[in-house]
This record gives structure tokens, C-alpha cells and sequence, in this order.
């Protein structure tokens, strides 16, 4: 259960004992409380003397205190060496012993509380009577009810007890039943404080209550309340601001101090208590007229924790931090079960060493803050970095461009939500990941023997007919590319270089959609929710699965580790409260990919930083990197995944409200562009560092057999009948497709030309589109240098018989009068038979016209 719940669940004062005497009647229990309380030292003794002490002996009689919390921290690295990043409890709280909390605490808590707490043995039986009269007269009495602090203190300890189960169903009951008012619960509360009272003493009891009572505002025991709300210690503190901190405590709701709305409410309660310091003498009359007449704005000084991940160190780490801790929540080092980890964490005494990188995690933070701010208001921009170290799958980064907000109203700047993570570690549930998602096609496309060189249709085109767990699916689907004006045949390098819709919807027609879903899975792809399955319909091959980008940057490390997936990791060693090292999260890598493959693959994704759509993504060192840009079809979500041999980074940016926001047309500051436009250039300073730090190295040349892969050259038809260019195109393994006639040289209906052209590699059974031609258009051939007689000729022999000579003529050199000089059109050009050719000769060196030319 939440903090906030818990505080909702706590709106009103307790006054137990009031409430369930209303139930039955004073007189009805009056025999009871005598026999219970009317002398304590009896109950405390366990002494049985009646029947109805019978009823309370069949009660629970013991609770324990527990083990308050001792010090978590979390480690990260920085500049090499290992540093503090946060303290971290399973609550804010910081326990203090008896001595190190202020006697104005402590006397605000009894003089406010429990006026005869050091007279008791746990159940206050002049309380008891009070509250019932005050009940009988329709109030509570000047006590304000009959709770002990003793009863508090076991009300608290079930509270937190229940806060520890394993499902939030069983938290909200044993919560609920824990603050239940009814005459079983108060009678097993006022057991159980008799039970406390036998085992612990005056101060053992007082200091628990105020290490574990809530505060409000995510704020447990009284030290981290007085640095929340006062930024100081609980040794410190004055009457008034003692006060104020246990006027919390009835109604942490509606009495804490985060906001002066509620101070009003505060000090109604916080005199309260003052007047009972000063009525027993805990105060002097000048430092309760001082106390009454302060105003909480004059004391109170909001500050936030200095525990937890919200006050972790290191620019934007908190994310990182809180991700962190989640992971160590379910690590067995901890326990064999989720409720011994819950308990060992709170009791705590850990020293946790993340992976995080402060140094690179911070510049990566810098970077997101400049162009992706969290100040922009016009929709809900969300932007993330994620660096992974590719050999082992140490997570090195977890930038955020908002900043980390737990509380029930987060700024607009701010957010609960890890866009980095899966839902389970930080309540995401992922983004659309575009063109990104191709890698998959593409490795599955050279798993099933393809290359790099086949050549596949690029222009937009319906397909009817996939394969999909070996059946053959129906479903027509054709993408529309991204540019307009691409079109035609790509080798598959060149698609993905330019990542070009169609082409790639041509690879995923001659493959397996369930192939291509598994070797995304097999590189650690799954969906952001880990309950939805990754579909496998033929749009899902552009991206259309809602992935966690830590996901992405993980699955493109297989890439740089040379086809070998390691599990995201976040801890690398745990040190428990004796000093002993547990070790970290196990490394946990497969080999998921041939190397070839990988290498293969790596070769093709560099195209697209050198010539290709991250065209300004390589870094000035010249470290070899690869990279996939992604963006979905109304650009909302703008991707940049890839990296060198040591490291990948996934550069994320889009509507994380699920918007439809298109990221090209919004611009992040004056100079910056597009958010869309900038990816390349925020990403190549992202990897910058990260090079400096972990220098990458060439990647393994792939082989030429993997470039060409199995496919087969489309032989050269050119000039052969129709008849014969089907049989040798039938022969090579490809379906002949008729283009039609189109006007060309050459004899009527022989081949003009193939498309896709001859000598280009193809896969078995692609289809080759033949052309053929007229037989009306010829060449103009090449004459310069001839006779005028023997270019006539020259020309008609092409097929073109309207051949002039122009009346103009070119400055010759003596030797060279009356031959051709140029030739319009000009040789090479394909044009109709009937086109007239004229041909311009040299004349003499003036170029004036020579005698006997024409």
C-alpha cells in the first residue's frame, strides 16, 4: 500500500474508545474495564480473577516493536570511483534513540496524548471512564478519547504490518482491519499494549511510537519530519514546532504542514497540546505565550527529503535510483520470498553498488533538459536516454527529461512515471518504437540466408499474402514510405540505410511473421506491460508494439556483442549490515545470433549514420557506430536507437500521454529545430562521452557471402524475344512477369529491359518485370570527327533518316574544315526515328563556311 493511501485512510482523529463504547453502552463494559484497568499492575500481572479476564486472556497477547529501519544506501560511480548516490528506507524515516529526540517532542507526545503514560501498564483505565461519560454525553470528553500511547504504538505497528504483505488485497484488509473501531479490535488493541507493556519500557514504548508514527506528505517518525518540515533535526526543535509535529499525527491528511492550506488546522490542535505542556509545567508561561503566538509561516521551512531517491545525488539519477531499488526488492539475496525481501529491506543495513554512471548519466540529463524540456507546455513531451554496456548489460544510464516526482500532485515539470522502464518498475507502459522495430526483419532476412545485396521493391504496393506460423495469411497490407519519392528496387543494405517502408514489407513477405517476433524475443523484446504478447500482423514488422526504450538499447547491444543478448542489469554488489558481500544481479547472456549475422547486420546499420537517415549522428573520433531511426506514422514517437562495440544508447522523445503530437511540426528552443530534426545531433553528443569512456573498435567485417547471401543474378534478356527471355528467366529461378510494350530501339518485340535490371540479386521466385520494345526509337550514334557523307550514313544506318547539316559552323583548326563537329540531339540519346538530326561541322578558323563542305 501507498503512502497516500495510507494517509487517505487516516482523515480524522482517533478516538476509539469513544466509538465503541457508543456501541454498547458504558454500562455494559464497565465491569470489564474495572477488572482490566481500574488496576493496572493486576493486568499487567497476567492475574485471571474473573470470567471476563477469561475473555481478554483469549486474545493475541504479544506484538512486538520490530526492527526499526537502519541505514540503505545506494551506491553509483563516478569518475571511476564508487560514491554515495541516496539513503533509501522503505518508508522516510530516520530512527533516533531515546536520547537524540527533544524533550518538547516528548512532552508534547505525552502532555498531548497521554497525560498518566508513565503510570500505566499500556490501558489508561481514567482515560477509559472519561471517554465513555464524554460518549454518554454525546462528546469525547477533555481527553479527546482513551487511547493510550501504548495502544497507538500497537495501532501503528499492525498498520506497518500490514503495509509488508505481498498483495495490495492483503495490505487494504489488514490496514483496514487494523484502524477498525469495533469491540473485538479495541479489546485485542488494549491486550496487545498490556502485552507491550510487559515486555518493553516507558521509554522503549515512547521512542517507538515516535520512530514509527506518520506525519503526513510521505513522512514517517519524527526526525524526518522535523527536516521535511522545519529542516532541522528532532533534537532541535521548539515548543511550537514540537507541537505542530504531534498535531500531525491524529490527521496526517488534513494537519500536516506541505501546504498552508492546512495550518489552520494544525495550530486548532497544536494549542491544544501547548496548553497541556504549559498545564503540566513543560513550559514556562513566557515560552507558551511565545508558542501561541507564533504562526506556522513563520517556522515552517519545506524541505525536501534528504533520503529516499528523490534526494538522490548526481543530475537526473533518481530515476536510475528508484529502478534500482525495485530491482533489489525481488533479489534473493534478500529472501525466498517477496515478504521476507519486503521485511529484510525495511529492517535494511544494506550497501547497494549500482551500474549507474553519474558522470554520463548527468550529460545525457544536460542534454534532454536543452532539447527536450520538461517546460513544454503545448502537449506532453516525454524524452529518454538509456545507455547499456553491450558484454555485460550493466545499464549505464537512465536519463529522464522529467524530473522525479512521487507525490500526489506532481508539477507539470515532474512525473511519477520511469518512461525508461517496463510497467513494473516504473508504472510506463512503453511507446511505439517505429522504424526501429526493423532490425528484426533484418536479421531474420540474413538468418534465413538472405544478403545485403538482393534487391527488393521499394515502391509502395499492396501484398496479399504472408506467412505467419507457417500459414499462409491473406491480409493485404502496403505501407506507404516515409519520404515522398521513394520508389522503385533497393538493394536491402540501401532500405535500410534510407529505412524504406515498402522494401521492407517486401523482405517480410518472403519470410515467417512468428520468425521475425521470435528474433525480437530473442534479443529480450517483449512489451512495456510484460502481459501483452508481441503481435505478429504484418504492420508490426514498421513497429507497432508498445516497447520500454531500456528494452530497445538492450536488444541492439546484442548487435555490438556480436549476436550474444545480456539481461538489462542494475546492481553489482550487495553488502549486508555485517560487512558480508551478497554479490550482484548474475550476468546473464546467450548467445542469440551467428556472429555473421551480427556482423552482418552491424555493416548494413552503419549505413544509416554515413549516408543514411542519422546522417550527422557519428561522433568526431570517428569511433565505428551503427544506428536505427524510428518514427511512427504521426511522428508522436521519434526514436534513435544504436551504438558502437562497447555501448548502445536508445534516444527516445515523444507524446507520452498517448497523443498524437507529430514531433516534426514543434520546435524545442530558437536555433535547436524540430524535436524530430534534432535526434541525430543530441545523439551523437550522447555517445561522445560514452566513447571517451569505453572506446569502441571496428566491428567484424562481414563475409561476401553473407553480403550476397543466396540469392541469384537476373540474366541480361536484352535484345531476345519474348519467348526466349521467359525461359531463361523461368530457367534462373524468378517468375516472369510481361511489362508491356514500351517505345524503344531495337527489333519490335524484342527485350528492351528488366526491372529489376540484369546482373541484380534476387531471391529465388522473385518476380522479374520484362519489357519490350517497339522497335520506334533508336540511339543516336556517336559521328564527331566524320565526313558529312559518312555521318549521313552513320545516322540512316541507326534508323534516322532526316539528317541536315546546320548553317552555323565551328572554328576549325585548318585540318579539320567540313567534318562533324557536335550532333543534336547529342549521341546516346534515345528518341523516335523520325526525330531530325542535325549535324555542325568545323569551318575555318574564323568559322565562316569553307567551300565544298555540303
Amino acid at each position: 500500500m501507498s503512502a497516500q493511501k495510507t494517509s487517505a485512510s487516516r482523515t480524522k482523529p482517533v478516538s476509539a474508545v469513544g466509538a465503541f463504547v457508543g456501541f454498547v453502552g458504558f454500562s455494559v463494559l464497565a465491569g470489564l474495564l474495572v477488572t482490566i484497568g481500574v488496576t493496572p499492575a493486576i493486568a499487567v500481572a497476567g492475574v485471571t480473577t474473573t470470567s471476563t479476564i477469561g475473555v481478554f486472556e483469549s486474545l493475541p497477547e504479544y506484538i512486538e516493536i520490530g526492527d526499526l529501519p537502519q541505514r540503505n544506501e545506494v551506491l553509483a560511480y563516478q569518475g571511476g570511483q564508487s560514491v554515495h548516490l541516496a539513503t533509501v528506507y522503505d518508508q522516510n524515516r530516520q530512527e533516533l534513540s531515546f536520547d537524540q529526540i527533544s524533550d518538547q517532542l516528548k512532552n508534547a507526545a505525552i502532555d498531548g496524548e497521554d497525560k498518566r503514560f508513565y503510570d500505566h501498564g499500556g490501558v489508561d483505565m481514567t482515560s477509559l471512564v472519561r471517554a465513555g461519560v464524554g460518549s454518554l454525553a454525546g462528546g469525547l470528553g477533555e481527553s479527546g478519547g482513551g487511547s493510550t500511547l501504548t495502544m497507538q504504538l500497537v495501532r501503528n505497528i499492525k498498520m506497518q504490518q500490514a503495509l509488508e504483505l505481498p498483495t495490495e488485497e492483503e495490505r487494504n484488509k489488514a490496514y483496514n482491519d487494523a484502524v477498525e473501531q469495533t469491540i473485538p479490535r479495541k479489546l485485542e488493541e488494549m491486550k496487545l499494549a498490556i502485552g507491550l507493556a510487559k515486555k518493553y519500557s516507558h521509554k522503549e514504548i515512547l521512542t517507538g511510537y515516535l520512530n514509527i508514527a506518520y506525519f503526513g506528505d510521505q513522512t514517517y517518525g519524527v526526525q524526518a519530519a522535523a527536516q521535511h518540515y522545519f529542516n532541522k533535526n528532532a533534537t532541535d526543535l521548539t515548543p511550537q514546532e514540537a507541537a505542530s509535529i504531534l498535531a500531525i499525527v491524529q490527521s496526517p491528511n488534513t494537519r500536516n504542514l506541505s501546504d498552508p492550506k492546512y495550518y489552520d488546522a494544525n495550530v486548532a490542535r497544536r494549542d491544544v497540546i501547548l496548553k497541556s505542556m504549559y498545564a503540566q509545567k513543560h513550559l514556562t508561561k513566557e515560552q507558551f505565550d511565545s508558542a501561541i503566538a507564533s504562526k506556522p509561516a513563520g517556522y515552517v521551512h519545506l524541505t525536501a527529503p534528504n533520503q529516499g531517491c528523490k534526494a538522490a545525488a548526481g543530475n537526473g539519477s533518481q530515476f536510475f535510483c528508484d529502478y534500482a531499488v525495485k530491482v533489489v526488492k525481488q533479489m534473493s539475496q534478500l529472501g525466498g520470498t517477496e515478504k521476507e525481501r519486503g521485511v529484510a529491506w525495511r529492517n535494511g543495513g544494506y550497501t547497494v553498488q549500482t551500474t549507474l554512471n553519474l558522470d554520463l548519466n548527468g550529460q545525457q540529463k544536460d542534454l534532454l533538459n536543452k532539447y527536450d524540456p520538461n517546460t513544454e507546455t503545448r502537449f506532453q513531451l516525454g524524452a529518454t536516454m538509456n545507455s547499456v554496456e553491450a558484454s555485460t548489460g550493466r545499464i549505464l544510464t537512465m536519463a529522464q527529461n522529467k524530473d522525479y516526482d512521487q507525490s500526489i500532485q506532481t508539477p507539470p515539470t515532474a512525473t511519477s512515471l520511469n518512461f525508461s522502464a517496463d510497467r513494473e518498475y516504473g508504472g510506463s507502459s512503453g511507446f511505439q518504437t517505429g522504424s526501429t522495430y526493423k532490425l528484426f526483419t533484418l536479421l531474420d532476412w540474413l538468418k534465413d540466408g538472405h544478403g545485403l545485396n538482393e534487391t527488393v521493391n521499394g515502391t509502395p504496393h499492396s501484398i496479399n499474402r504472408w506467412t505467419e506460423c507457417g500459414a499462409v495469411n491473406y491480409t493485404p497490407y502496403g505501407p506507404k514510405n516515409d519520404s515522398a519519392g521513394e520508389a522503385g528496387n533497393y538493394t536491402v543494405a540501401r532500405a535500410t540505410a534510407l529505412s524504406v517502408n515498402a522494401a521492407f514489407a517486401s523482405m517480410a513477405s518472403k519470410l515467417d511473421l512468428c520468425d521475425i517476433k521470435q528474433t525480437a524475443q530473442d534479443l529480450g523484446v517483449h512489451s512495456a506491460d510484460e502481459k501483452t504478447e508481441l503481435n505478429s500482423y504484418p504492420s508490426s514488422i514498421l513497429g507497432t508494439n508498445t516497447i520500454a526504450p531500456m528494452t530497445m538499447a538492450s536488444a541492439y547491444a546484442t548487435i555490438a556483442n556480436n549476436g550474444t543478448y545480456c539481461k538489462p542489469i542494475a546492481i553489482d554488489n550487495i553488502t549486508d549490515a555485517t560487512g558480508k558481500s551478497l554479490g550482484g544481479q548474475p550476468k546473464e547472456c546467450k548467445q542469440v545470433l551467428d556472429p555473421s549475422v551480427a556482423a552482418t547486420a552491424a555493416f548494413a546499420l552503419q549505413g544509416t549514420i554515413k549516408y543514411g537517415t542519422a546522417v550527422g549522428a557519428q561522433t568526431a573520433g570517428g569511433t565505428p557506430m551503427f544506428a536505427k531511426t524510428g518514427t511512427t506514422d504521426d511522428a508522436d514517437q521519434i526514436w534513435l536507437v544504436g551504438g558502437s562495440s562497447k555501448v548502445a544508447t536508445a534516444y527516445w522523445q515523444g507524446n507520452w500521454d498517448g497523443g498524437k503530437t507529430n514531433l516534426r511540426h514543434y520546435y524545442s528552443g530558437s536555433g535547436y529545430g524540430s524535436y524530430a530534426s534534432n535526434r541525430a545531433d543530441v545523439w551523437r553528443q550522447a555517445m561522445t562521452p560514452i566513447n571517451t569512456y569505453f572506446p569502441g573498435e571496428a566491428f567484424p567485417a562481414p563475409s561476401q557471402t553473407a553480403i550476397r547471401g543466396n540469392s541469384i543474378a537476373v540474366p541480361n534478356v536484352a535484345g531476345q524475344t519474348a519467348d526466349q527471355a521467359r525461359s531463361a528467366i523461368s530457367a534462373a529461378g524468378f517468375t516472369y512477369v510481361d511489362g508491356g510494350t514500351q517505345p524503344g530501339g531495337g527489333t519490335a518485340g524484342t527485350v528492351s529491359s528488366t526491372s529489376p535490371g540484369s546482373g541484380s540479386l534476387l531471391s529465388r521466385g522473385s518476380s522479374v518485370t520484362v519489357y519490350t520494345t517497339d522497335g520506334t526509337q533508336s540511339t543516336v550514334p556517336e559521328a564527331a570527327g566524320q565526313s558529312v557523307g559518312d555521318a549521313r550514313s552513320t545516322m540512316n544506318n541507326a534508323g534516322f533518316g532526316n539528317v541536315a547539316v546546320a548553317d552555323a559552323f565551328e572554328k576549325g583548326d585548318g585540318k579539320n574544315q567540313c567534318t562533324v563537329a557536335s550532333i543534336d540531339p547529342a549521341p546516346g540519346t534515345a528518341t523516335s526515328k523520325d526525330t531530325g538530326v542535325t549535324l555542325k561541322l568545323y569551318g575555318d578558323k574564323d568559322g565562316k563556311a569553307p567551300k565544298g563542305c555540303k
